[in-house]
């Protein structure tokens, strides 16, 4: 049974929440990726300002000693800007692995503790693509992603700033612009994340039906059921190869959206900057500086958007296993269990037990069953297939619990 099939799709990134806990273990490593994170940021922001006073105390004013001093702070700021952002991808990226790590612990720790409830309705295919294929999803963006995604922010959070601070005019166009490159993002992501959890999903098809004819090679030879078995996964296959295909189509238009809306802002902002400069409003430092600072921040809402399809990809592949690791026990232990007498009798007892599988809840393979079985006596049960005997030990070692009637040892 596939329950994938029937679930809602998520429209937030709230799945991403969970991530925190897993992430805020190793908080020193996280204060190390911010700080080196900020001092690379403020680096970069500070080139701008180099470039605006070489152009005009340098280049128009014809001293080359001015023009040397700033291509020296220009050199210094490239330099501490390239250090910390080495480090800081290397802290962040480092953050991601450990977390993923730790979530497939988490997530198998979970799994194995469940009862066979649990995998009479969940296909261990499916189970092995969440460990596999989601924690894979989940890693590309807690990693690097989450790296690109710190930085690119920050740059466009402290680009806007400056650009106000440059030319506070031109800034207003600027911020006029944002909400048209990113309101197309946000409607065209909600989509793709629809789209990724159904790509997500097919692949959990695909491995629940390999393990599913895997784990059953003899029965399928036996009946010479090989082309069909290969037909049915090249469908699945097939299912899950076109659901990806529209997600890529989808990414593919997100970023021309972005590229086109980006680079036409850049390209009405020179205009307008060029004949602010030729009425004297501005200096052609001021320009350049500004037209880094744009530069900045549109490569930065670029960056974002294009990352935009991964996080919401990252989102429905986290959603998928907070269930796994949400996941609870149909038999749980008491919390004050009853303890048996240091020497056991030995005697076993089923009482009217009324018994059906939860994959086949219409089916009954125990009927108001009654055995007793005194200490040291030996029985054999015996039946045509499907009668109830491999059952019966299954409910003594309590896999299952009856639907009625009472199992009783040593009473």
């Amino acid at each position: 049974m596939n329950e994938t099939a029937v679930r809602p799709p998520g429209k937030s990134l709230q799945p991403l929440r969970t991530l925190w806990p897993f992430i805020v273990a190793y908080r020193r490593v996280l204060m190390l990726a911010l700080g080196a994170l900020l001092i690379a940021s403020g680096a970069m922001l500070a080139l701008p300002v180099a470039l605006r006073y070489l152009i005009d105390n340098g280049f128009i004013a014809q001293d080359i000693g001015t023009v040397n001093r700033y291509f020296g702070w220009f050199l210094a700021a490239a330099l501490v800007f390239s250090g910390f952002a080495a480090l800081r991808y290397y802290l962040v990226t480092w953050l991601g692995e450990r977390v993923v790590a730790d979530i497939r612990n988490a997530v198998y720790a979970q799994v194995i503790r469940m009862d066979p409830v649990f995998f009479e309705v969940t296909r261990t295919g499916e189970v092995l693509s969440r460990l596999t294929t989601d924690t894979t999803l989940v890693q590309s963006i807690s990693g690097s992603g989450i790296s690109i995604a710190l930085r690119s922010s920050l740059a466009l959070l402290g680009g806007l700033v400056m650009l106000v601070l440059t030319s506070p005019r031109l800034a207003g166009y600027t911020l006029i612009g944002i909400p048209v490159v990113i309101l197309p993002v946000i409607v065209v992501g909600r989509y793709i994340r629809k789209l990724s959890r159904q790509s997500q999903d097919r692949v959990a098809d695909t491995s629940g039906l390999a393990g599913e004819t895997l784990n059953a090679m003899q029965t399928i030879q036996s009946f010479t059921l090989e082309d069909l078995q290969t037909r049915r996964y090249a469908d699945a296959v097939k299912s899950s190869f076109l659901t990806a295909v529209r997600r890529i189509r989808m990414n593919a238009i997100l970023i021309v959206i972005a590229f086109v809306l980006v680079f036409s802002a850049l390209t009405l902002i020179l205009w307008m900057g060029s004949r602010a400069v030729m009425a004297g409003e501005m200096t052609g430092g001021q320009l350049g500086q500004f037209l880094m600072y744009a530069y900045f921040v549109g490569s930065s809402a670029t960056m974002l958007s294009s990352l935009w399809g991964e996080i919401q990809r990252a989102a429905g592949a986290m959603e998928r296993l907070s269930e796994l690791l949400a996941a609870e026990p149909a038999i749980r232990t008491p919390e004050q269990p009853d303890h048996l007498p240091e020497r056991a009798a030995g005697r076993i007892r089923f009482e009217q037990a009324r018994f059906s599988y939860p994959s086949r809840p219409e089916s009954l393979a125990l009927d108001d069953f009654s055995l007793e079985i005194e200490a040291g006596e030996t029985v054999a049960i015996v039946g045509p297939s499907g009668a109830g005997k491999s059952t019966s030990f299954q409910l003594l070692l309590r896999f299952y619990d009856l639907q009625s009637g009472r199992i009783r040892d040593d009473d």
